[in-house]
């Protein structure tokens, strides 16, 4: 009778161990996975990012041309007009189809288009176009004219200056976003330009980068070096 007692007991036992076992595998299996989900979209943020990014830089690079087939068309530098065709753009720029053959958004000029940045990439700032800086190792020291998309974010930025191997470059004196946008005739190329902090910017140059200024940081392009 003792015997017949004992055996059941054992299988018992062996059960419950066998279920512990298998539950320790089964938090294990969820674990793993919540940390591979957690990791795989970690990766498809940096991916979505990376694709803004290549947009951003390639509408800038779709500027920088537009702007220099205006000029190589026979249109002075100081008429240029980014004068937009398009309502949800900032109007301080002037009257669109005015001076058809110096606007940088006129078929009839530079053919550009109006582009609204990506979302996620800034505060929804506009893009805006300046003559009042001289960006380190470009031309000469006047006043470049530059886009600029302000208030970006940390993200974007990291990726900007990773593409461009620049290492938190800065703007500690007026900075590249004055607030007093590029016009023609009313607001030409400044004659006292802002020179941003040369010695943060990899090899003293930067065409494109994304600046610290101050609290804020702005993505810039030069589209004419001078």
């Amino acid at each position: 009778m003792h015997m017949t007692q004992t055996q059941p007991r054992a299988a018992e036992s062996g059960n419950m161990i066998f279920f512990i076992l298998l539950a320790i595998v089964l938090v294990g299996l969820v674990t793993a996975a919540l940390r591979s989900g957690g990791i795989e979209g970690a990766n498809i943020d940096r991916e979505d990012m990376v694709i803004k990014v290549a947009q951003v830089r390639q509408n800038a690079s779709e500027l920088e041309r537009a702007v220099a087939l205006i000029i190589e068309n026979g249109t002075s530098e100081t008429d240029l007009s980014f004068a937009p065709n398009d309502a949800s753009a900032l109007n301080d720029y002037g009257t669109y189809n005015t001076n058809p053959t110096a606007e940088v958004f006129n078929p009839k000029g530079g053919g550009a288009i109006w582009r609204q940045p990506p979302s996620g990439v800034n505060d929804g700032s506009h893009w805006e176009f300046y003559g009042d800086t001289a960006a380190p190792g470009i031309g000469s020291q006047e006043a470049d004219l530059i886009a600029v998309l302000p208030n970006v974010t940390a993200t974007f930025c990291a990726e900007v200056n990773r593409i461009n191997g620049q290492t938190n470059p800065a703007d500690t004196a007026t900075c590249l976003y004055p607030g007093v946008r590029f016009v023609p005739a009313t607001r030409p190329f400044s004659s006292s330009p802002n020179t941003m902090d040369t010695a943060t910017f990899s090899n003293g140059r930067g065409s494109e980068a994304c600046v610290i200024c101050g609290a804020n940081l702005h993505y810039y392009h030069v589209l004419m070096g001078r």
